[in-house]
């Protein structure tokens, strides 16, 4: 879950009154979600929002690439595709066909952690999705013929997301390199070999294994009664039977070993311009009240990229000049370990090694010189106010909760993790970049550009989360 946004607040008012917004919202605004359990194991979290007549519905699954197998990688995104396929009940391509009829929208996603469905509709027609979505958690209808499509669909994902993207190729690279041991190390996509060998069985018995009510949290989020949603819940999913979830009850800590000098590659591709990403280990938040670092490390994203007057584009875009673009990210959330990234493509007639020392520069800067009061508060008004304004969003809510929820927090986070950002103090954010930002925790990964070749290819219908 990234909690870096891209509103700027210049004004030091409007800073203050962003974190005013902040301080008396969030008590209202995460005080709203009611939380029931079924019989069945099923997880409802339900939140009243009335600004208008629609209802977003998100069933999460606690299955993703994470959970995957060598041989097997990216049969949970397989499965994402199949589970349109249809049931007994509802033919293939009938799902999607019947939430559009009402004026909905439907479709999935699928992340390391995690396997996401979704409708956004109006909320007299939440039954119809509930009746449908809750078919096809325990009655899907898996046949060799329907995989032998979608598993091309797939493959030609594959092709148009990663071996075609330079830059999705160039991370995809890195992370297996990155990462010794740990399943992060492995794309969500999957390794082309394991599509091409993939079976309808592989499918089969991954639907088995994890898509059971006692291993789902339901999300609901729109101008709804909970107690409604909660008898519906109980009409569609509570007939479901729980199982026995085998592989969670064995599965077992996967620690990453610790790095021990700087790691690099250089990837090949065809493109127009270099590209140079740098990584490097960084935690996650476990205890959202007990944590510090996450807080601080997501503090060091927006000085170092929160907008186009933070460091890295001031220094090196507009002054110095030496990349055309150039960005900072970290995920704070997930069953895993994280990182932390600085990537950017030189300006012309510069070096990918040039700008590598450029931003080493830079973080030896921020390292020696600290972070101003005046820099941090800047940053945390954009912060902290850009995870508010996604408030807006029902969608998002409903995306803020479930994320939480998938990778072992809780929604009842939430209005902890906003006064913990704004807690950050100036030194904090130094002492994350002194400890966490060295060279032997790095991975550094190029793009040597190649030849253009043009290709065709299909658009993919499904979604996938990075």
């Amino acid at each position: 879950m990234r909690f870096s946004s891209c509103f700027v607040i210049h004004s030091p008012r409007l800073q203050i009154a962003a974190l005013a917004l902040v301080s008396l919202i969030s008590f209202e605004v995460f005080a709203n979600p009611h939380e029931y359990m079924l019989e069945n194991g099923l997880k409802l979290i339900v939140r009243e929002d009335h600004r208008s007549p629609v209802v977003v519905s998100q069933i999460w699954y606690k299955a993703g690439s994470v959970d995957e197998l060598n041989g097997t990688t990216g049969i949970a995104h397989v499965l994402e595709h199949m589970m349109f396929k249809g049931t007994e009940k509802v033919s293939g391509g009938e799902f999607s066909k019947q939430i559009a009829a009402v004026g909905g929208r439907d479709n999935a996603f699928t992340a390391r952690d995690y396997t996401a469905y979704f409708q956004q509709l109006h909320k007299s027609k939440l039954p119809l999705a509930m009746k449908l979505e809750a078919d096809r958690m325990h009655n899907l209808k898996l046949t060799k013929e329907e995989f032998a499509k979608e598993i091309k669909v797939v493959m030609e994902e594959r092709r148009l997301r990663t071996d075609d993207q330079p830059h999705s190729l160039v991370h995809e690279k890195m992370m297996a390199v990155a990462y010794q041991s740990h399943p992060y190390r492995r794309p969500i996509i999957g390794w082309m070999n394991d599509l091409e060998n993939m079976s309808v069985q592989d499918a089969q018995e991954w639907y088995d294994r994890w898509y059971a009510p006692n291993n789902a949290v339901l999300v609901v989020v729109g101008d709804v009664n909970p107690n409604d949603v909660f008898s519906l819940a109980q009409k569609y999913y509570g007939k479901i039977k729980s199982r026995p979830l085998l592989s969670l009850a064995f599965r077992k800590p996967q620690v990453e070993p610790p790095q021990a000098g700087i790691k690099r590659l250089m990837i090949k591709a065809p493109a127009q311009l270099p590209y140079l990403v740098m990584g490097y280990h960084a935690p996650v938040l476990h205890d959202a009240d007990a944590d510090w670092e996450p807080y601080a490390l997501e503090m060091l994203v927006g000085v170092l990229d929160g907008n186009e007057s933070a460091r890295l584009n001031k220094e090196l875009v507009r002054e110095q000049r030496i990349a055309s673009s150039i960005n900072a990210d970290y995920d704070s959330t997930g069953r895993g370990p994280s990182m932390f990234f600085l990537n950017g493509t030189p300006s012309e007639g510069k070096s990918v090694e040039e700008l590598e020392t450029a931003l080493h520069s830079e973080v030896q800067k921020l390292i020696r010189d600290g972070v101003t009061e005046e820099e941090l508060a800047r940053v945390k008004a954009q912060v902290v106010s850009g995870h508010v304004f996604q408030l807006d969003s029902m969608f998002y809510q409903a995306m803020q909760i479930g994320q939480l929820e998938s990778v072992g927090l809780s929604y009842r986070d939430l209005d902890t993790i906003i006064k913990k950002l704004q807690a950050v103090t100036a030194e904090q954010v130094r002492d994350v970049a002194i400890k966490y930002l060295i060279e032997d925790s790095l991975t550094v990964a190029t793009l040597d550009p190649q030849p253009l070749v043009q290709r065709s290819s299909i658009t993919p219908p499904r979604g996938l989360q990075h």
